[in-house]
């Protein structure tokens, strides 16, 4: 396990701008497939989804939470078909005025995604 803490002078390099203007926060998220599942090595994960509704979930998720949260933005991508260890399958990005309203959104979404949307995964076992 590691912490990696660092203090510097002026704007943070390589930070990504929300472009969204009142934005005081932008989270970013993005679940990496380990190298295991259930204790057993895997070279990568196979992702489908059942489409068009997958998109259409992912859609009326994503507008909820911005209502009735009042965030500014949200955008989410997630993969369908192989991804490789130690590569990203999903990326949710949410830009809010505070940061309390963008973190409980992250957390519903992700939660909302993994009960409610037609998207599976398949281990490739090494």
């Amino acid at each position: 396990m590691s912490v990696h803490v660092q203090i510097i002078q002026g704007p943070l390099p390589g930070t990504i701008g929300t472009g969204e203007p009142g934005a005081g926060a932008m989270l970013v998220f993005e679940g990496i497939v380990r190298p295991s599942e259930d204790d057993r090595p895997i070279a990568a994960l196979e992702y489908e989804a059942y489409e068009p509704m997958a998109s259409k979930q992912l859609q009326a998720l994503g507008q909820t939470l911005v209502r009735d949260l009042g965030l500014i933005s949200l955008r989410c991508m997630h993969s369908v078909g192989r991804v490789g260890v130690g590569q990203a399958s999903f990326r949710l990005e949410i830009a809010s005025r505070h940061r309390r309203e963008a973190i409980d959104a992250m957390d519903m979404f992700i939660d909302g995604l993994k009960r409610d949307v037609p998207i599976w995964k398949t281990p490739v076992f090494v």
